[in-house]
């Protein structure tokens, strides 16, 4: 088995006190790996202690060496007033516009204060799968969303999306991993190698 992105060792974090924990996981290159649990057993504050956002108060946090994280919160930001379209807010965060699904494509060039609440919510997902990250934190990536769109975001998270070509651009390499939190357990079932259940 090859190195994982992530290894979290008893890990106990929280915000002065502890929220969650101990536990332990592994994140490998080509997994996603789903976080199950009842609400406010922690699941999204372990994803913020892996971020730097939440306290590490016991056990380690270890990251493979140069490790870029993308994370994505439960709620994106936005401004009430934002006059800059999709596309334009994915080359600002340097994100790839190849290979996005065309439901994407049709609304990048909208505005996004413009944007339904689902329609923003799968776009700053495609900037956190698109972009250079190589471990891709999701806390509830189906907000806002309908099945439809549900359904874009399982595919989105397949491995052929995830993987990036090689240098010569001629191979897909599996070097990245997903972790992600959601309620809906349907949704981890279809979009996840493997789940995690956190008491």
């Amino acid at each position: 088995m090859s190195t994982p992105l992530l290894r979290v060792e008893g890990l106990v974090a929280g915000y002065g006190r502890p929220v969650v924990g101990p536990l332990s996981l592994d994140v490998f290159p080509g997994e996603v790996v789903g976080l199950w649990g009842a609400n406010g057993c922690g699941k999204s504050t372990l994803l913020n202690a892996i971020a730097d956002r939440a306290d590490l108060l016991a056990g380690r946090i270890l990251r493979m060496p140069g490790l870029v994280i993308a994370y994505q919160a439960q709620q994106p930001i936005r401004l009430p007033s934002m006059p800059v379209t999709g596309r334009e807010l994915l080359r600002f965060t340097g994100t790839s516009l190849q290979e996005m699904p065309a439901a994407l494509q049709a609304v990048s060039r909208q505005r996004i204060d413009r944007l339904s609440g689902g329609q923003y919510q799968l776009l700053c997902v495609w900037a956190a799968i698109a972009g250079r990250a190589d471990l891709i934190l999701l806390d509830e990536p189906t907000n806002n969303l309908d099945p439809e769109r549900e359904a874009l975001l399982t595919e989105m998270l397949t491995p052929s999306r995830l993987a990036r070509r090689d240098t010569s651009g001629a191979r897909l390499l599996p070097d990245r991993g997903v972790l992600l939190v959601s309620h809906e357990r349907r949704f981890l079932e279809d979009a996840c190698s493997r789940m995690i259940e956190i008491a």
